[in-house]
């Protein structure tokens, strides 16, 4: 019997206009007024409840969301959440149009309800217990998917009572020191790509350089290092994989796989395959993701969530996350099995609020200790023949690893050009108002009146405390001290002239003394704030000392708290068991962190008012986001982070790699590796860095050409926005649009969105849809009429082969952004050419979007009338370059367009 559809009320909107169909009536299209008359009297099936409110102007849109009856009867599994996503996971013909899209809901929702009643449903497991919570918070499916549960013959187990635990397992011991031959690596890749495969002489040089870095090492704290530009298709992924697996069998030792993004973390995983099994015999896995503790489920904040911590649309949330956590290959939130769009539908921040965000870990405290997915992902990278991370997470690991099987010794940092960036961020201090009010929490607890199992810690050490009296007298004092830190509500006092507190009162003049010097405007314009921390009043540094002395008195008694620690560890009481030692363990881990967040806060302050230091880069800001103020603070980086980098993570390695398709400056006679050896961070620890470059097999000459076009103004937002729709037409859709603004990204969003939908040409953008920019990006990649326009975030690591993209838009030269820190760092390194260095960077990582396999073809488009012709030797070699007008880059797009078209019908015809 075909698929009857669902008899309910279904209703779809998008920008080219809104659909109808009754239960048991026709589909008709609607005015949004009506539309919106239409969703307020009876609950829709919709899908995606906030896009569809988004396209509305609707925000109080609510109904039957088909991506929750999704997310709850297939939960970790992927989907696209659009309808043309829905249909092919669930292998139905997708809507043409949107005026097909009601009655594809009302099918769909049909076939996920048939789904549950099949015995082979295989996530029946829990289903019945968590409808019947579900139904108490009064979730919309729960009376429609009821009559399709059946009751368990016995009593389904508890989540957390079904998981499984790990197991504690011996340090691995120290790898085998031995040198890996060519020839054995070149068997290894042929092993890997397969013997069928094509040979890539480019991909063979590049396996047998990587192998150098696993030879032994011969002076202390001088690793190999090399360094490897490998272009777009050159096959590197598989290319360092192979000396890397080998290495790893023989050595039995640890392999490191830094990424940037998350995209290229889930790519390295499926190569992996290649070259390790899933499971080792003994049920162990060879390879694990390892991400950052605020990645993770923490099951204590689920339970306390599912028992009554979470209200209202919230509630509903942890309940489906309840439901994924039973299914889950690692319980990886961000990036992981969980769908990236769940979090969105609830229009609210619930996601975050179920991993660990503060540092606030119980370690074997925790009922659900054994059963934790983060300590899990520890334990199993510690046994592991490859670790895929990402960068802060190995800087982090270099520098504060808890034991040796934590600290990576063989790194290979793939998205290499990134390092510095990563390295700035992670060894940079910020003495802010958010930043301070989370220590504050973390050792005193929550505010009075608000809700959640946070604890300070006293709380968390209470039986610490009640056993030694010297740790339990550090405790209190340093929860005393850390009244001084703001609490809630600190901005709008800071607003008041009424702070509260020596760090408030520094904040407040800080604040102060930023809008006093600021001339950029950008205050008026709604964006931040900043100014140096330079030539500063005799009040503003004496405020800064008492900051400083209000610090420390925060500092002592933890380190006193440290040191209680660790003398318990090594008299340990009796009552103290292997959980207890565990638990005291982490809280020395989380001590440490803390106490390196003050020092650094005092150095800082203590700078202040004296002579500059030539190593750092200090200010003052104020932040901004949509005109409002979010926070305020001093900021410390190093003028160059690749030196505690070097101390840091190179000094302690045998074998480091940095590779990238992009890690040299392009100059018209030929690549420069002085900015990346520099960059490498090997010069401070006296290095000379190994280099090697493979080209890519693609032929960009014939498959790209790259059009500057000179006729739209700066600054003109009509023009640009109708350049955009222009050059979206005529492609037809496939156009990724990149933008160095989000107020112009917006603006030009809002201008064509609807012209464009209208077309049948779908338009997404960061920052406009309520979507997350992972999947913003399946959904470009699987409609090839779709575009999306998008920030740096989407210049590097986004991989998009074949008819999705196939044109890619600058809307301007991709300057660097002005800071103090920016000029600062390019009075030191260069001037102009430090400035043309970064632009030609990006310009290269926003040209490896368009070719991405050997088929594609398309055009690469800047709007710009003064493209320098000094950033031109960012593009491959052999690439067609031409300024020209709006009107003939069009007719070049769309000749490109039509002849690809007849190419695939001369190939369909043969």
């Amino acid at each position: 019997m075909p698929l009857q559809p669902l008899p309910l009320p279904a209703l779809h909107a998008s920008h080219a206009g809104s659909w109808h169909r009754a239960a048991n009536g026709e589909t008709e299209g609607l005015s949004k007024g009506q539309a919106v008359m239409a969703a307020a009297d009876t609950p829709h099936l919709i899908m995606n409840a906030p896009l569809i409110a988004t396209r509305l102007g609707y925000p109080d849109l609510s109904g039957l969301d088909l991506l929750e009856l999704f997310a709850f009867v297939h939960p970790a599994k992927f989907c696209v959440p659009t309808p043309k996503g829905l249909a092919h996971a669930l292998d139905l013909e997708e809507p043409e149009d949107g005026a097909q899209v009601p009655e594809f809901l009302q099918l769909a929702a049909a076939q996920l309800l048939e789904h549950c009643e099949v015995e082979d449903w295989a996530e029946r497991e829990g289903a019945c217990s968590v409808l019947q919570s579900l139904a108490k918070l009064r979730w919309a499916w729960a009376p429609v998917v009821a009559p399709h549960i059946r009751q368990p013959k016995t009593a389904e187990k508890w989540l957390f009572s079904k998981l499984p635990e790990w197991q504690e397992a011996p340090e691995r011991p120290q790898p085998a020191q031995l040198t890996l031959g060519e020839d054995r690596i070149l068997g290894q890749l042929e092993e890997l790509t397969g013997a069928a495969a094509e040979r890539r002489d480019g991909q063979r040089d590049y396996a047998s350089a990587v192998g150098n870095i696993f030879a032994p090492r011969e002076k202390k704290a001088r690793p190999h290092v090399l360094l490897a530009e490998a272009g777009t298709g050159i096959g590197k992924t598989l290319g360092y994989l192979a000396p890397s697996s080998l290495w790893s069998r023989e050595a039995q030792g640890t392999v490191w796989v830094s990424t940037y993004t998350k995209n290229l973390q889930r790519q390295l995983r499926a190569e992996s395959r290649r070259a390790w099994p899933e499971e080792r015999p003994d049920g162990s896995r060879p390879v694990v993701v390892r991400k950052g503790r605020e990645n993770y489920l923490c099951l204590l904040n689920l339970e306390d969530a599912v028992q009554g911590g979470f209200g209202g649309r919230a509630a509903i949330l942890a309940q489906l996350v309840a439901r994924w956590a039973a299914f889950t290959q690692d319980g990886d939130m961000i990036g992981g099995d969980l769908p990236g769009w769940l979090g969105t539908l609830f229009r609210n921040r619930a996601i975050k609020s179920l991993t660990d965000q503060r540092g606030e870990c119980v370690y074997a405290g925790c009922p659900h200790y054994r059963k934790c997915f983060i300590e899990r992902a520890a334990r199993a990278s510690a046994q592991a023949d490859l670790v895929i991370a990402n960068h802060a997470l190995v800087m982090v690991n270099a520098a504060r690893g808890r034991d040796h099987a934590q600290r990576p010794t063989r790194i290979i940092f793939d998205e290499g050009h990134h390092v510095f960036d990563a390295a700035d961020s992670t060894f940079s201090a910020a003495l802010t108002g958010q930043e301070a009010i989370e220590l504050r929490r973390w050792i005193i607890g929550p505010e009075r009146g608000s809700k959640g199992r946070r604890r300070g810690l006293s709380a968390r050490l209470a039986d610490v405390a009640s056993y030694d009296e010297a740790g339990g007298e550090a405790i209190e004092a340093a929860r005393e001290a850390a009244h001084v830190l703001p609490s809630e509500g600190w901005l709008g006092r800071i607003a008041e002239n009424a702070p509260s507190g020596e760090i408030e009162t520094l904040l407040a003049a800080v604040r102060a003394i930023t809008y006093a010097r600021d001339e950029s405007g950008a205050a008026d314009a709604g964006y931040g704030i900043e100014t140096e921390a330079a030539g500063l009043e005799g009040n503003f540094v004496e405020l800064a000392q008492a900051a400083a002395q209000a610090l420390a008195a925060i500092r002592h008694p933890l380190i006193r708290l440290g040191v209680r620690l660790e003398a318990m560890l090594e008299e340990a009481p009796d009552w103290l068991d292997g959980q207890g030692r565990a638990r005291i363990e982490g809280a020395r881990f989380s001590l440490s962190w803390r106490i390196d967040t003050l020092a650094a806060w005092e150095s800082l302050l203590g700078r202040l008012g004296g002579p500059a230091d030539p190593e750092f880069v200090d200010w003052l800001a104020v932040e901004r986001g949509d005109a409002r103020e979010f926070d305020i603070g001093l900021y410390r980086h190093f003028l160059d982070p690749m030196k505690p980098f070097a101390n840091t993570v190179l000094e302690g390695a045998h074998g480091v790699m940095l590779t990238s398709a992009t890690l040299t400056d392009r100059l018209a006679e030929g690549r420069d590796w002085s900015s990346a050896i520099a960059r490498s961070g090997a010069p401070h620890i006296e290095v000379q860095p190994r280099v090697a470059e493979a080209e890519s097999p693609f032929d960009y000459a014939s498959n790209a050409e790259v059009l500057i076009v000179t006729d739209v103004k700066k600054g003109d937002l009509a023009g640009l926005a109708g350049a955009y729709a222009r050059i979206i037409e005529a492609s037809g859709g496939g156009v990724l649009g990149l933008f160095t603004a989000i107020r112009r990204l917006r603006a030009v969003h809002g201008r064509i969105a609807d012209r464009l939908a209208r077309a049948g040409l779908p338009l997404f953008a960061q920052h406009v849809d309520p979507i997350d920019t992972g999947t913003l990006v399946d959904i470009f990649r699987d409609d090839p009429r779709a575009s999306l326009l998008g920030t740096d975030a989407l210049r590097d690591g986004v991989d998009v082969p074949g008819e999705s993209l196939r044109c890619v838009v600058m809307e301007q030269v991709p300057w660097p952004k002005p800071s103090i820190l920016h000029r600062a760092r390019r009075a030191a390194q260069g001037g102009s050419a430090y400035d043309d260095r970064i632009m030609r960077g990006r310009l290269a990582q926003a040209f490896g979007r368009l070719i991405r396999s050997r088929d594609d073809r398309g055009h690469f488009i800047v709007l710009s009338p003064a493209f320098p012709s000094r950033l031109l030797t960012a593009f491959p070699v052999g690439v067609s370059i031409t300024r020209l007008s709006l009107d003939e880059a069009l007719q070049r797009v769309a000749a490109g367009v039509s002849c690809k078209a007849g190419i695939e019908k001369e190939e369909r015809q043969a």
